[in-house]
């Protein structure tokens, strides 16, 4: 496979045990087979309940799950070895290669701690470097790569990265032709149709005049950066989207 990898990310929500992770398998086992691509994966509800049973309270800053050195240990127990663990299996199974590995590994990904005005964030970080060589090497040998976005700091230690964050920065340093957000919407709709492609100036009109509203408009703004930073086009779509390669494609 010499291909440039397109990248998939997907949220916790997707990932539980269960018939929805039966489901994700099922319809991604062969898309990766079709053609080279990077995984990339969240895991925030398994998160939320680790920290439950052992007693932590969850604290988020716009979103941002803030990341003391507890919430630390269990984020990378969760994203680094559970949930990560559990897709890989599932996806090796279902004859795909896949390898499963965390930012940390190979220094894959680089990563410093994010600030933010609204106050400290703890061990949460921003990636600063990519090592796409390894990602291509990966590929070239066959594998899928099944990315968790905990990172490796500059200070040696590991950073909980947001799952799109990383997600995008791997997309990027790619310049994957495609990257697919998997939500559980089927695309961006118009007059209860989803529309098949949306245009950058196409998103910012519907942004504005509330066509695009809630939810929405944040998975639109993702999709718009990726365009933004090199990604060919950003697909916006569901489990259903994903097996009949529909949904909303962003374009700039």
């Amino acid at each position: 496979m010499s291909a440039t990898p397109g990248l998939i990310k997907i949220g916790g929500a997707e990932l539980e045990n269960g018939p929805i992770l039966g489901k994700l398998v099922d319809a991604l086992a062969p898309l990766l087979q079709q053609g080279p691509m990077v995984v990339v994966h969240g895991g925030g509800s398994d998160i939320a309940r680790l920290q439950e049973r052992l007693g932590l309270e969850p604290c988020f800053i716009d979103g941002l799950r803030v990341t003391d050195a507890a919430c630390m240990d269990v984020a990378e127990m969760v994203l680094s070895g559970s949930v990560n663990k559990r897709l890989t299996a599932r996806l090796v199974q279902s004859g795909v290669r896949a390898l499963g590995l965390s930012g940390v590994d190979g220094g894959l990904l680089r990563a410093r701690q994010l600030a933010h005005p609204k106050g400290d964030l703890g061990r949460v970080g921003e990636i600063t470097q990519v090592d796409t060589a390894c990602l291509r090497d990966l590929i070239t040998q066959g594998f899928t790569p099944v990315i968790s976005p905990i990172s490796l700091g500059d200070d040696g230690y590991p950073f909980n990265v947001n799952a799109d964050h990383a997600a995008l920065a791997i997309a990027s340093a790619l310049r994957a032709p495609e990257m697919i957000f998997l939500t559980n919407v089927p695309g961006v709709l118009q007059d209860g149709q989803v529309l098949p492609e949306l245009t950058a100036r196409k998103a910012e009109e519907m942004i504005e005049t509330g066509a695009i509203n809630g939810g929405m408009i944040p998975k639109v703004r993702s999709a718009l950066d990726a365009v933004a930073k090199g990604v060919g086009a950003a697909r916006i779509t569901d489990l259903a989207g994903l097996a009949t390669h529909t949904g909303t494609r962003v374009i700039g």
